[in-house]
């Protein structure tokens, strides 16, 4: 193996370390199948073998996995070789130079702390046209400038610095130790071990661009505040095309803040180009995680997309932009929006499911079930009829006399009161609301509902049936009293708080007092229809007494 190492030619060593990459990739998709950045560095590397059928398959799982800029862009980039190689334009041997066409080449290799300082030279850059210009000149350039070893990793998204090297450099590969190599004798005596051999100083040259690489940067940065700061202004004075300039120049100068795109996203949002608006928060995003922004500036530009999906009305991908914020910061406003938008979507499934003419399938179905005996089954059919069409009360008036059938009368004067609710004019539910009164014994209240339910009965279709129910309460309330005094009259009737409210009633004790000296004056009293209903309440009771 170290001998072999020493054979190695340059462009034998970088494709060493992509086979060896690979490898790498392979296992880690194996480790872990539900990463999808192990795929998005899968698919590059075989991408970089001409393997685009491969990478294309490694590409497409990752997709399955998540819906990532950064994979659909490797994606696409995988089938215009594939195309351009079938078309016969490809570039030789493993498509070195094909991966230089990137027309955002140049801004990559500025955000890349390995590969910007390459960039302060004029002619480093005008190889790198001319290389996107003809691609076939990228591995004759590739073997001449080691620099290029630094751009082929940013492109591959892997790591290439263990492998470069000078020409003639006797650094090792990970993993070799030095005493596993047999050096030739040295040309000239080394120098003793008590003398310590002089250090060359760097370069003075070398010191110099490395102090006007960082006044530029420092410039640049400068500058970009400043669009910001402009953009900013304009922003609050709402004059958006203005602050867009600002902030996209600032991105152009300086692409090492994601808050100049973040800033953007709000522009577009604001005009109501949410489309744009999705599109900058998500470039955002990706140039955030490769420049390792802050968690809670990614949060936003999470929650910024969510708003803006929640605008054009895709209630579930805002949802799940909402959620991935949370996971990244968690803040009040983006959980209020989530919750807000889950009771919007659930209303919204609500109301795709009502359908009034399948609320009539399900309540016919209900009444055949009723007839059957199946009053359970009845039960299950009613609530779909009246899921299917809330605002309809025969759903819950049929429901009611299924759930009367079953002795559920608690169930069964919800939905009678429900159906009420529903239809105030539905006479039929306050006869159900008496029916279920009477069946649970409350002979007074059922009273009480007949006596209106004969007020509202202005047809008078309705008349026997409410005239019947009338008897039975009262024939029920006679038997409950037939041996009761008067006085256990009263004490019965005044457990009831309604009546002992009543009776406490200064203006209901003078018209009492009144009507016991002058019965005929309460017929006039009985003209008053609260009065009215306060005296009917005290006849039912048993403390007024009819002939």
């Amino acid at each position: 193996m170290p001998l072999l190492w020493k054979m190695l030619s340059r462009h034998d060593l970088i494709w060493l370390q992509v086979y060896g990459n690979l490898l790498t990739l392979l296992q880690c998709v194996k480790v872990n199948p539900s990463w999808s950045k192990g795929y998005a560095r899968k698919g590059a590397a075989l991408h970089g073998e001409r393997r685009y059928d491969e990478a294309i398959a490694a590409y497409e799982e990752g997709l399955k996995l998540e819906d990532s800029p950064a994979l659909r862009k490797g994606l696409q980039e995988v089938q215009d070789a594939k195309a351009a190689d079938a078309q016969g334009d490809g570039s030789e041997g493993f498509g070195i130079g094909k991966m230089f066409s990137d027309p955002n080449l140049i801004g990559k290799l500025a955000t890349n702390p390995r590969t910007q300082k390459h960039l302060a030279d004029p002619a480093f850059v005008q190889k790198l046209k001319m290389i996107q210009q003809n691609p076939k000149l990228g591995e004759s350039l590739l073997s001449q400038d080691p620099r290029m070893i630094d751009v082929l990793g940013v492109m591959m998204g892997i790591d290439m610095q263990g492998f470069s090297r000078e020409e003639g450099s006797d650094e090792l590969p990970p993993g070799v130790k030095s005493d596993a190599i047999p050096r030739s004798p040295p040309s000239q005596p080394a120098a003793s071990s008590s003398t310590p051999r002089p250090r060359s100083p760097p370069p003075e040259a070398k010191i110099e661009d490395v102090e006007m690489e960082d006044d530029e940067e420092s410039k640049a940065k400068t500058e970009a505040e400043a669009e910001k700061k402009a953009g900013n202004a304009a922003y609050k004075t709402r004059d958006f095309p203005t602050a867009a300039a600002h902030f996209e120049k600032a991105w152009e100068v300086w692409p090492k803040d994601m808050t100049f795109l973040t800033n953007l996203g709000a522009v577009y949002f604001e005009q109501g180009d949410y489309d744009k608006c999705i599109e900058t928060c998500e470039k955002a995003i990706e140039e955030g995680r490769s420049l390792r922004a802050d968690y809670k500036l990614i949060a936003k530009a999470l929650g910024r997309t969510g708003s803006a999906y929640q605008k054009k009305g895709d209630l579930p991908t805002a949802i799940k932009y909402f959620q991935k914020s949370l996971t990244e910061h968690r803040t009040a406003d983006i959980l209020n929006k989530l919750r807000d938008t889950e009771r919007a979507q659930a209303e919204e499934v609500r109301l795709s499911y009502l359908s009034p003419e399948k609320a009539n399938e399900a309540r016919e179905e209900g009444n055949t079930l009723f007839k059957a005996g199946d009053f359970a089954g009845a039960v299950k059919a009613y609530t779909e009829a009246i899921k299917r069409d809330p605002s309809d009360p025969r759903g819950y008036n049929n429901r009611a006399n299924a759930y009367t059938k079953l002795a559920a009368f608690p169930e069964a004067l919800k939905d009678a009161n429900e159906a009420i609710k529903a239809d105030p004019t539905f006479i039929k539910a306050y006869i159900r609301k008496g029916q279920v009164l009477h069946a649970m014994r409350d002979y007074t209240k059922a009273l009480e509902v007949m006596q209106a339910t004969a007020d509202l009965d202005e047809d008078r279709k309705h008349t026997k049936e409410i005239s019947d129910l009338v008897t039975k309460c009262q024939q029920a309330l006679m038997s409950q009293r037939t041996d009761e005094s008067e006085e256990e009259t009263l004490q019965r009737a005044m457990r009831d708080p309604e009546i002992a409210q009543i009776m406490s009633d200064p203006i209901m004790q003078s018209i009492l007092q009144q009507a016991q000296s002058n019965p005929a004056a309460l017929q006039d009293h009985m003209k008053n229809p609260s009065v009215r209903a306060n005296i009917m309440k005290l006849v039912n009771a048993g403390i007024i007494k009819t002939r």
